[in-house]
């Protein structure tokens, strides 16, 4: 399950997914009260994206957010995993932040094979969805 800021993250992409076509930059102010987001929530997750290399921020008047990449380039797979951490429900599992389970022996696991099976499933439809196909 993803977390709400995760969610939250995901709208506020598509937000300014929205207005990238017009060159305009929209302001936190505007996602917040637009998408009924915490504003210093909000804020928090801005500026996460914006480290991650997902979004830029410009200050003052004529500031606000916009998109560094194009919205097919940015799938649900790195949102999850820039927010939320590993997306595999197993860390043995996970392709990103592998850790080994501290209560099992991962040759003779049963349930290992059934979790790769999911985690496979699961990045193939996040990495099918990007921002692009739901704007």
């Amino acid at each position: 399950m993803i977390t709400q800021k995760c969610k939250y993250a995901i709208k506020a992409i598509l937000h300014i997914a929205k207005h990238n076509h017009e060159e305009k930059l929209v302001f936190a102010s505007e996602i917040a009260e637009q998408e009924q987001i915490p504003k210093k929530f909000l804020e928090t997750i801005l500026r996460d994206l914006r480290n991650h290399g997902i979004i830029s921020s410009r200050r003052g008047k004529f500031g606000g957010y916009h998109l560094l990449k194009k919205p097919e380039e940015i799938t649900f797979t790195e949102i999850i995993r820039i927010v939320d951490g590993p997306i595999a429900m197993l860390p043995c599992v996970s392709l990103n932040y592998y850790t080994k389970c501290d209560d099992c022996n991962e040759e003779i696991c049963q349930i290992k094979n059934v979790f790769e099976k999911v985690r496979n499933v699961t990045l193939a439809v996040l990495n099918d969805s990007s921002i692009d196909k739901l704007v």
